[in-house]
């Protein structure tokens, strides 16, 4: 009798250790799935200094770096902003002839790997790169010194199919404060104000990653588009003065906007940020740093700072971070605001990347823990590239509107 009542205990538990691997296999599976067959669109990747380098090619799987076709494919990755960035302090007609020089070499990219690219500038052509199994290729000018403080020039960036500027980088511009400046502007000038009015009438995206608290409420106070943050985490998670509040994550998300997550550990973990300033002095501090030692040329500004950042970790110095705290900050927005306002700002190529998110091939890991922690695959579909689409069809409607004004 006590044999067979063990017979079946061990039965029994069998079966439910069965049920929980079904379970398990079943998350992993549905989860790739949907995963795959989603947008999976990143507002912020760096990959664009990469051009510049004779070793660097897009086409084929690289051994350092986060980005490039391959990687992509793995990695589900079918929609990417190539960041066109320059020294915040560089301003006037040589800013914009590099930014220039970026954007063609982004489209000559794209053109050079059409087989697996196409550019596109609108949702539309976003959905219909998806739906040919192409990724879909977009550019965004990381700084609002780029448009040489000429407004024409900003319309010749929206004729080039930059879809969004961020209005100040690590320095203030000549109409924008910076987050990681001492304000000169309070905010946004006259002028600036009219660079974003003028930003959504050529249905380029505001971007306010980068920018002080004023600069962003000025930019709130005067879109009749929705706003992005393009690369920016939490600041009641990680304060960083490049993150932001919960009142300044309401406000976007009152006006439709959307806040998509940056995965560089500063940003998302807060005994992270402690201890790299207290050995580097911050972020600026460091980048100014390796300026001086690279001179204008970007891809190596990247790489150093990566160098610099693996051996003070290697050392002990840094905490490790784990991928996992990108999860922590995109339930924080959702828990806060809901899951219409929330999405992917990676920095890939431009910062250091968690544990477990060495580059753009680990993707699917946020599509499985969001579906393991209960998210619908509707609002998962949202976070990965779905509500980022959205703003964009409401910048664009707001374009058409004003232009037929």
């Amino acid at each position: 009798m006590v044999r067979a009542r063990l017979i079946a205990v061990l039965c029994c538990c069998s079966a439910i250790l069965a049920g929980l691997c079904v379970s398990a296999d079943s998350i992993v599976d549905r989860a790739r799935k949907l995963h795959f067959s989603s947008i999976v669109l990143d507002t912020h990747d760096d990959t664009t200094q990469r051009f510049f380098s004779k070793d660097f090619d897009l086409a084929k799987r690289n051994h350092d770096g986060h980005v490039d076709i391959p990687r992509m494919r793995e990695g589900g990755m079918n929609a990417i902003f190539f960041s066109i960035w320059i020294d915040g302090r560089i301003m006037g007609p040589p800013a914009v002839q590099k930014a220039l020089d970026q954007i063609d070499l982004v489209h000559e990219n794209v053109l050079k790997n059409s087989k697996d690219m196409v550019f596109c500038r609108t949702a539309e052509e976003v959905r219909r790169a998806h739906a040919q199994g192409k990724i879909a290729a977009l550019m965004g000018v990381e700084g609002g010194h780029m448009i040489g403080n000429d407004i024409h020039v900003l319309r010749m960036f929206g004729d080039l199919g930059v879809r969004y500027m961020t209005l100040a980088h690590f320095y203030n511009d000549e109409w924008a404060d910076s987050s990681t400046d001492k304000p000169a502007h309070n905010g946004l000038t006259d002028f600036g104000k009219e660079v974003v009015r003028e930003m959504n009438r050529q249905g380029i995206m505001v971007d306010i990653s980068h920018v002080s608290d004023k600069t962003f409420y000025d930019a709130l106070g005067v879109s009749k588009a929705p706003l992005i943050a393009s690369h920016s985490s939490c600041r009641a998670l990680c304060n960083h003065p490049r993150d932001m509040s919960d009142d300044m994550i309401k406000a976007l998300a009152a006006k439709g906007g959307v806040i998509q997550i940056n995965y560089e550990r500063s940003f998302i973990d807060q005994a992270y940020k402690d201890a790299y300033d207290k050995v580097s002095g911050g972020v600026v501090a460091a980048t100014e740093k390796i300026t001086k030692k690279c001179g204008n040329d970007s891809d190596c500004i990247t790489r150093k700072l990566k160098d610099f950042q693996t051996q003070l970790e290697a050392s002990g110095a840094l905490p490790r971070v784990s991928w996992e705290r990108i999860i922590d900050h995109i339930d924080h927005v959702v828990k806060l605001v809901g899951p219409d306002h929330v999405g992917l700002g990676s920095d890939f190529d431009g910062a250091t990347m968690p544990d477990g998110m060495e580059d753009c091939s680990k993707l699917p890991k946020i599509t499985e823990a969001l579906m393991r922690k209960g998210y619908s695959d509707n609002d998962i579909r949202k976070i990965l590239g779905e509500n980022l689409l959205r703003v964009m069809e409401q910048t664009e409607k707001v374009s058409r509107e004003m232009q037929a004004q």
